[in-house]
């Protein structure tokens, strides 16, 4: 019996063995470790800059800055470095920074000083100091951002520059650490009457004892058009308090000009000028942090910023910010001049505790130049905010000159002091012994948004709350009690187009949640709590369908804070069709004012009124990949179009609500529902989805996910269209840069996409991209586009269907080969294939610009649709199918052939992958929050992930979802096979034949059968055997018996 049992065990190794000679050597990891290259000190372009770069040194406490100079010297006792000296206003008051000068001479004695000036212990942090430029220019055609045809100009990066009738501003910043832009946001005629100024005027309301600071250019001292202004400080290197150049000028005079051709708001408003630029339009972090201390020091009510930029991680300028708010500052900026483009909000502007203004005509029509929302400092794993908070006129506004007359500009930052104008008049309307106790940041915005007049026409991302009204929020802050409230107050999905994109696709079982991110406003105190968890409260039955989960700030500060709703519909819900309504509930408290002995609290009321429908059939649900999305800040990731020479960054978020809401739109029309995947891809279920949808990825990808999605398109059925975009190394490093300001090299990150990384998730199915930078106009089946930036697909298998056509390579190497060949001869690129592998379908595609709105020539929606039917409900479109397109024979490069990853930039400080945790966030299914996703399914069984608890794919997580169909016939031009259970299985043998690297279906099952078919054969002859020698033996002994 001992024997027998190991000759069962011999043949069950015996039996692996074989199995595992089947297999492929195991797929390559991700190389994950990148080297960062320091730039050559003793390259020409430094050796030409001056010998220091300053820096500035955060504290973590106020004091004089000749305690702080005395810490640094005592502390850090190596020469190599000095204190600088700031003669200003503001030397008299303690401050929590300096400002030093490290010689750039020796890089690593550099790096040194600066590594042991932030190992202080009483040393926040260390940073660059940046400087910030703005351009005046004669017209509109000479409009130029920080890069001209491609080249860097002197200063900081820039997004894009403001424009204006005859005058431009625009603000230049870099792209090297976590600090980038700011932009003046200048522009063009008589508000005071529309708003219903003169009625409060009537009343004595005039803006008296109001303390206006406007950080600007200066001011004149002696200028006709004001009354009162009570100080002007220079903050900068020049010597002199005027204003030269007509920006702060015109600013003031909205506010505050008492001109009869050109009034202001608040004409008896005190005027205090900052000069923070000079003539030549540059200013420095260091000269903004000065300034803000000043007016914090000086009590300022009310601060106007008419500067901008995408640089919400500039954390010295933010944090500041933060601390002039929480001492009840009141901040108005211009949301941005970067319009009509979604996803351009311009930072303080897009801070929650900053009242944020855009910009509309005379009409109430959202001005072209306005930029849109929604924030972008959530994404990926989060939903952005509602910005801006308002909007006000800034077309044609007049405002005065330099020394005398009036002129009209256009802008969001003439937008920007018509409301802080505003906003000083309905300061001068409480008494100004109970002012502080009354007016804060937040009680004032809750008066803005409340009383703002919603325009019918655009979305709550275009307009806010709606334009301001003057007389309206003059009666809520006549009667107003400190108080909590969320903004917006209301989700109404019936509101259509204001609530977009929320009441362009209904909510159903199933899906990912669905983020609505509130702001909370508290008007009690600086600081808040959320006492308990908030509350939802459906108005009938029908309401318990909905399931919100809610994430939400632990503190609120300063006066503000963010209550997100995670909202899915439940199982029980996949049938049900109609409305549910209901009001969530958060009740918030602030500590007790002087006076007081009880907390303030108070409950904050969001009414929700919801659209559902039936779960959606899978053909029809698209998932969109945000999560491999890398945006700037904080890297210098470039356009995808590499033709806008102007506005190399890659800011607008590339989300399907900002820069991708034209496509978004466009599927909603064509019957698609469209979900935003924020995590990795093990966290989602494929069997509920027809499509996942890759588009303008620049991120790594986890091994887990690599082998996730195989298992996904060939054994559940998965379609993947993938939109493509440049990447060449040559390229990459030909558009670095040393900038000036910072004394370092700037290089992109990775191309329009990563190609490297795409190539690794592609592996498995035999298809890669290669580095060519195409560019030309083709046309298939009558519809003409433009391959603008796009690049080329070097492998693709045997049986699947290419596109190619003829296009110049624009790269450093094509180029090179170009002049060779005198550039008369386009080589034919393949940049479209389609592709059967298993039961699924893929489509690639190498350009995405034709889906990005933000600088698009000419759409490709048509394709997209075509490669949908495709790739989700396998209609084949005969163009696109074409015999004639068909591979006969597979497309190949050598892996070494293949783009290649750079080594000489950190990828892993912008990365969600190099170096982190595969983790499901709070943008996931419930199930799944805080684990590694689902279990990977292979072979038709679970495969579970590290932590991860088994989950009954035969059932899944909304049981009414139709089973994914892996064997069905497709619409077009598929043969006929029997339907036997053995075709079912053998039905990859008899497909088109796919030539792969690593294991297919098609691989794996034949010799599995044969291996299997040989066992049961040797069996079947060793029981033969078996029962043979038992009859032997049965025989003998009955022999023995006899004898």
């Amino acid at each position: 019996m001992i024997n027998h049992n190991h000759d069962k065990l011999s043949l069950s190794l015996l039996t692996c063995l074989i199995s595992l000679s089947l297999l492929p050597s195991p797929h390559t990891t991700l190389n994950q470790t990148l080297i960062l290259t320091q730039p050559n000190p003793t390259s020409p372009i430094n050796s030409s800059l001056s010998s220091r770069t300053n820096y500035i040194v955060r504290f973590y406490h106020y004091k004089s800055a000749k305690d702080h100079k005395h810490y640094l010297e005592e502390s850090i006792r190596s020469d190599g470095w000095i204190w600088i000296d700031r003669n200003n206003p503001a030397a008299r008051f303690p401050t929590d920074f300096g400002v030093v000068a490290i010689d750039d001479d020796d890089a690593a004695k550099k790096e040194k000083i600066v590594i042991s000036f932030a190992k202080l212990e009483a040393v926040k942090d260390v940073s660059l100091d940046l400087s910030y430029k703005r351009v005046l220019l004669a017209d509109e055609s000479e409009r130029v951002g920080a890069f001209i045809d491609g080249k860097k100009r002197p200063g900081k990066i820039f997004t894009s520059m403001s424009f204006g009738e005859g005058e431009h501003y625009v603000a230049i910043t870099n792209a090297s650490s976590l600090n980038f832009n700011r932009r003046l946001l200048m522009q063009r005629s008589q508000v005071t009457s529309m708003f219903g100024a003169d009625v409060l005027w009537a009343k004595g309301y005039t803006g008296k004892k109001v303390k206006m600071a406007i950080f600007d250019t200066g001011i004149r001292s002696n200028h006709p058009h004001f009354r009162n202004i009570k100080e002007r400080t220079n903050w900068t290197n020049e010597d002199t308090l005027n204003d030269n150049l007509g920006h702060g000028t015109f600013v003031a005079g909205v506010i505050a000009g008492i001109d009869s051709e050109c009034l202001g708001f608040a004409p008896d408003t005190e005027i205090y000028a900052f000069r923070v630029f000079t003539d030549a339009q540059v200013s420095y972090t260091s000269w903004f942090l000065d300034a803000f201390n000043y007016a914090i020091a000086t009590n300022m009510d009310v601060l106007n910023l008419s500067i901008g930029g995408p640089d919400y991680l500039d954390l010295p300028f933010v944090e500041k910010v933060w601390e002039l708010t929480a001492n009840n500052i009141i901040m108005v900026s211009a949301i941005g001049n970067d319009g009509p483009l979604y996803g351009t909000l311009n930072n303080p502007a897009d801070q929650s505790d900053v009242i944020g203004v855009g910009g509309i005509d005379y009409s109430d029509h959202i001005a072209s130049f306005s930029s849109r929302g929604m924030s972008t400092w959530e994404i990926p794993h989060g939903y952005g905010r509602v910005k801006p908070d308002v909007v006000a006129y800034g077309r044609e506004i007049m405002g005065s000159k330099i020394s005398t007359g009036c002129k009209s500009l256009s802008g969001t930052s003439v937008a920007s002091p018509v409301v802080a104008g505003v906003v000083c008049l309905l300061v001068s309307v409480i008494p100004e012994g109970k002012r502080k106790n009354i007016l804060n940041p937040a009680s004032m915005k809750q008066a803005l948004v409340e009383g703002a007049a919603k325009l019918s026409g655009p979305n709550m991302y275009e307009q806010g709350a709606g334009r301001v009204d003057l007389l309206e929020s003059y009666e809520i802050l006549k009667n107003y009690k400190p108080r909590a409230s969320i903004f917006p107050s209301l989700l109404d999905y019936k509101d259509c187009p204001y609530s977009w994109p929320f009441c362009r696709q209904p909510l159903y079982a199933g899906a990912m949640p669905v983020i609505f991110n509130t702001t909370i406003l508290n008007g009690m105190d600086v600081i808040g709590y959320v006492e308990s968890p908030p509350t939802w409260h459906p108005i009938n039955e029908e309401g318990n369908l909905l399931s919100i989960h809610f994430t939400y700030s632990d503190v609120i500060w300063p006066w503000t804070g963010y209550l997100a709703l995670h909202m899915q519909i439940k199982e029980e819900g996949a049938q049900f069709s109609g409305e549910i309504e209901g009001n969530v509930t958060v009740r918030v408290y602030s500590p007790p004012a002087i006076g007081e002995i009880e907390p303030r609290r108070s409950t904050c009321v969001l009414m929700l009124k919801l659209k559902v429908v039936p779960t959606p059939a899978r053909a029809k649900r698209i998932l969109w990949d945000q999560f491999h999305s890398i945006k700037y800040p904080p890297g210098y990731i470039p356009r995808d179009s590499l033709d806008v020479r102007n506005d190399i960054l890659d800011w607008h978020g590339d989300h399907l609500h900002t820069n991708f809401h034209i496509m978004f739109n466009m599927l909603r029309d064509a019957g698609y529902y469209v979900e935003t995947l924020g995590s990795p891809l093990t966290c989602f279920d494929a069997r509920h989805y027809g499509t996942l949808l890759l588009v303008d990825l620049e991120e790594e990808y986890f091994e887990e996910e690599i082998e996730k999605l195989r298992d996904d398109v060939i054994n559940t059925g998965l379609g993947v269209a993938v939109f493509a975009e440049w990447y060449n190394v040559d390229t990459m490093v030909k558009m670095r840069f040393f900038d000036d300001n910072t004394r370092s090299w700037w290089t992109p990150v990775t191309g329009g996409a990563n190609i490297p990384a795409l190539n690794d998730l592609l592996a498995p199915f035999g298809i890669a991209f290669g580095d060519k930078i195409l560019n030309g106009d083709f046309s298939i089946d009558g519809e003409q586009s433009r391959y603008a930036s796009g690049t080329d697909i070097m492998k693709f298998p045997r049986g699947g269907f290419v596109h190619s056509f003829p296009f110049l390579d624009s790269s450093e190497s094509g180029a090179t080969q170009n002049i060779l060949t005198s550039g008369m001869n386009k080589a034919d690129s393949p940049i479209l294939g389609l592709l059967e592998v298993g039961g699924g379908r893929i489509a690639v595609y190498g350009d995405s610009n034709c889906l990005d709105s933000s600088h698009m020539v000419t759409n490709c929606y048509w394709l997209l649709r075509k490669i949908l039917d495709f790739t989700s409900r396998r209609i084949k479109d005969p163009v696109l199918f074409s015999n004639s397109v068909r591979q006969n024979a597979p497309l190949y490069q050598a892996d070494n052939q293949l783009p290649s990853r750079r080594t000489d930039v950190n990828f892993s400080s912008y990365s969600s992958v190099v170096g982190k945790e595969l983790i499901c966030r709070f943008d996931s299914r419930f199930e799944v929050w805080g684990t590694k996703g689902y279990g990977l399914h292979v072979r038709g069984r679970n495969r579970r992930l590290p932590g991860v608890q088994v989950i009954d794919l035969g059932r899944g997580l909304n049981s009414t979802l139709e089973t994914p169909t892996i064997v069905d016939s497709p619409k077009f031009i598929q043969k006929n096979k029997a339907d036997t259970v053995g075709n079912k299985y053998l039905g990859l043998l008899y497909r088109d034949e796919v030539d792969m690297p690593v294991l297919v279906g098609s691989h794996w099952l034949l010799p599995a059968v044969i291996a299997v078919s040989g066992l049961l054969v040797f069996l079947s002859f060793w029981r033969i055997r078996q029962k043979r020698r038992r009859r032997r033996k049965g025989s003998i002994s009955s022999r023995l018996a006899n004898l």
